[in-house]
Formats: C-alpha cells, sequence, structure tokens
C-alpha cells in the first residue's frame, strides 16, 4: 500500500496565510536592523571621509538594492517553509473535523490517523482512546439494558392486566434505546 501524500498545501488557507504573514512580517521588521546599520556605517564613513562622498553614496545605493532584494527573497522563503509547516498542523486539524462532522452525522467511529510526519499525532491517539470508551460504555449500557428488557418482560406475566401498556411502552423505549445503542440486533 503506498503512503497517502497530501498534495495540497493550503488546507487551512485563512489560518496558514495569516500565519505565514504574521512571520514574514516579522522577519522582515527584525531583518530591517542590517541596512539600518549599514546606512549608519555609510553616513559616518562619509563624515570621517567627505572626499570620498559621492562614490560611497553610489556604493551605498547599490548595496541597498541588493540587501532589499535578498530580503525580499529571504521573505519569500520564509513564506514557503511556513505554508509547508502550516500543512502538518492543518491537515491533520481539517482530517479531525471531517471526522468529526461525519461522526455528527451519524456515522459509526472508527480509528482515526494522521499521516507520518503530521503534528498532534496524540490527538488523533486521544480521540481513538475517547471513542474506545464510549464504545465500551456503550456495550456495558446495552447489556445492562437487555438485562433489565429480560426482568420487565418476567415481570409483566405476573403484573395486573391494566397495568401491562405501561410495561409494554417501558419495553418498546428500551428497545428503542438498544436499537440506537447496537444497531439492529
Amino acid at each position: 500500500m503506498s503512503v497517502y501524500k497530501r498534495t495540497i498545501f493550503l488546507i487551512n488557507p485563512k489560518f496558514q496565510i495569516r500565519f505565514a504573514l504574521v512571520m514574514c512580517t516579522i522577519v522582515w521588521i527584525s531583518s530591517l536592523i542590517y541596512p539600518i546599520t549599514i546606512v549608519g556605517l555609510f553616513d559616518s564613513f562619509v563624515k570621517a571621509h567627505p572626499a570620498a562622498a559621492s562614490a560611497v553614496s553610489e556604493a551605498k545605493q547599490d548595496l541597498l538594492v541588493f540587501l532589499v532584494a535578498c530580503q525580499f527573497i529571504y521573505v519569500g522563503f520564509v513564506f514557503i517553509i511556513c505554508i509547508f509547516l502550516t500543512h502538518k498542523i492543518a491537515g491533520p486539524m481539517f482530517k479531525l473535523t471531517n471526522y468529526l462532522r461525519s461522526i455528527s452525522q451519524g456515522a459509526q467511529p472508527s480509528a482515526i490517523s494522521f499521516r507520518t510526519g503530521d503534528n498532534f499525532t496524540e490527538v488523533a491517539e486521544e480521540v481513538n482512546a475517547a471513542f474506545d470508551r464510549l464504545a465500551d460504555e456503550r456495550e456495558e449500557d446495552y447489556a445492562f439494558l437487555t438485562e433489565v428488557t429480560s426482568y420487565i418482560n418476567n415481570l409483566s406475566l405476573v403484573v395486573p392486566e391494566d397495568k401491562k401498556p405501561l410495561l409494554k411502552e417501558i419495553t418498546d423505549r428500551l428497545a428503542d434505546i438498544q436499537k440506537r445503542l447496537h444497531g439492529n440486533d
């Protein structure tokens, strides 16, 4: 069996793009220190050597253009890396959301797993453990209701006729609950 590989990287575009833009803004603001420092160094050099002002000014301009271009390329790489990193978060949350939605629409819970390398694999394990416990409790409740139904059926043999419709109503309601708990057995 081949390994499942997600090919759509924008699983939750709103979250992923917002996260990437926030990270790029932080990187861009923090990287402004280099051009500001270089401009300060060039200005200090021009004050110390006024004769070289025109040559230094041209070199400063070329270096600033180069630094701005490098900064845009660097921020672009950070953006792409953030999309890939958030993909490992958004993918599992997307899968978990769809899984829980299908259960709320009536599907029977089954084990959920995330891809190797995805974040939050422990969430899938906890969801599986929670549904396993609920299934165990459901089985215990089903067994108890079966026992109660048996007691009521035995009780109906000795109850006066005017009370039998009430016992029938209770038995029918218990049968409905059992169908909901265990399906059509």
